[in-house]
């Protein structure tokens, strides 16, 4: 991953009418160097943000894998996944978002809280997953849930070659979709209709077999 560039086209379209915002949303950072810490969104973005309570679900769940790690978010939003990652001890984090007013909320709130551990690329994911070439202890993914091409990003993930030994990748996807039969998942947790997938490469390591008993 390097620095930032100008998406030249979304080469996936969008089925979902915008996510209306007219006040701008609120959110915080659930635990870390910057617990407590409210943002709210800029009026007219067009995010959907993962709710307090299903973060604190996930990171519970993976809260040992972070200090010191290297994570990918894609699909950045409002970045609330990636400050939670700053937050939690991530070694460095790069927020993948292609829309300017939502990349440069997440620069301006990684600036205001002195965030340094968290970089914003500004590309097409799929675009920058055909151009990264490192590797990352934990992959973040949550696309818009009506994205054309969403049953095909672990694929597209693990074609690249990104995780290290060791590491895994989690995507978060409405009740529609089922990854079950894929040759890397590992386990499915529900949150209403926030569900989340954890894949590994088999044999890489212990998480499948020491996390979920």
């Amino acid at each position: 991953a390097g620095a930032g560039t100008d998406a030249a086209k979304e080469c996936c379209r969008i089925r979902i009418p915008p996510f209306p915002s007219p006040g701008g949303r609120n959110m915080r950072v659930i635990t870390g160097s910057a617990r407590g810490v409210s943002l709210k969104t800029p009026s007219g973005q067009l995010t959907r943000p993962t709710a307090d309570r299903v973060k604190e679900a996930l990171f519970s769940i993976i809260q040992f894998e972070i200090p010191g790690a290297n994570v990918l978010d894609l699909f950045g939003g409002t970045g609330a996944i990636s400050y939670e990652f700053a937050s939690r001890g991530a070694e460095r984090i790069y927020c993948v978002e292609m829309l300017p007013l939502h990349a440069n909320f997440i620069k301006s709130q990684a600036s205001k809280f002195g965030m340094d551990n968290l970089t914003v690329v500004r590309h097409n994911v799929f675009e920058f997953l055909e151009i990264c070439h490192e590797k990352f202890d934990v992959i973040f993914a949550d696309p818009p849930y009506a994205l054309e091409g969403l049953a095909n990003i672990p694929d597209k993930v693990f074609d690249r070659d990104i995780l290290h030994p060791g590491a895994y990748f989690i995507l978060e996807h409405p009740e529609e979709f089922n990854f079950s039969e894929h040759k890397y998942f590992v386990k499915e947790r529900k949150y209403g209709n926030v569900h989340f997938s954890f894949f590994e490469k088999q044999g890489q390591k212990s998480f499948s077999q020491t996390k979920w008993k």
